[in-house]
């Protein structure tokens, strides 16, 4: 940061030691380092990401759009996504099936690679904060290509309850077992 490193470099160079991640009080259950690196960049760079481009930006829709155009349209752009997700690449996927759906946001075809993707992607996340948004995600598109709705794909099996009941309180879901998350009956507790 000191030495002008965009936000981008930044974010893609700190390496937080494994062994520092493997300790039970550091293991990113809800936030994850690279949230923290983004945080503290905001905090003693501020807002700016140091991407002229970021300065004042194009509407969200807009450079989709563009881009879909260019691409041969926002179906391409899912396909290579897809295929992307295939071979190991997610975060590259994310941005293609993201600025595909953007780009055509009725698109079932679309919306199912998209929701294939921010799946995948929630199935191998630790963190607590990046499991929510992702499932989030897949479920917005789900919604899409199956013509239902959020709250619907949320909840659509026994997995999506469980996870859609902790979606709201922090620390209710106990996934790592530690027992942290596990409410507190207060009528039990002594001077209750």
């Amino acid at each position: 940061m000191n030495a002008g490193a965009r936000l981008d470099e930044v974010l893609h160079s700190v390496k937080v030691p494994a062994g520092l991640l493997e300790k039970p009080y550091l293991h990113p259950a809800y936030d994850e380092p690279e949230f923290v690196v983004r945080n503290l960049r905001r905090l003693w760079g501020g807002w700016y990401d140091q991407n002229p481009a970021s300065l004042k930006p194009a509407p969200e829709a807009a450079l989709p759009a563009e881009l879909a155009d260019v691409a041969g349209g926002p179906r391409v752009l899912a396909d290579r996504a897809e295929q992307l997700l295939g071979r190991g690449e997610p975060r590259l996927a994310t941005h293609l099936g993201e600025t595909a759906a953007l780009a055509a946001p009725a698109d079932r075809q679309v919306a199912r690679i998209r929701a294939e993707i921010f799946a995948r992607r929630a199935g191998r996340e630790t963190s607590t904060m990046a499991r929510g948004i992702f499932n989030w995600a897949a479920a917005e598109s789900a919604a899409v290509a199956d013509g239902t709705d959020v709250a619907t794909e949320l909840t659509r099996s026994d997995e999506g309850r469980r996870r859609a009941s902790g979606a709201i309180s922090v620390g209710v879901v106990d996934d790592d077992g530690c027992g942290c998350g596990v409410p507190v009956d207060d009528s039990t507790q002594e001077g209750a």
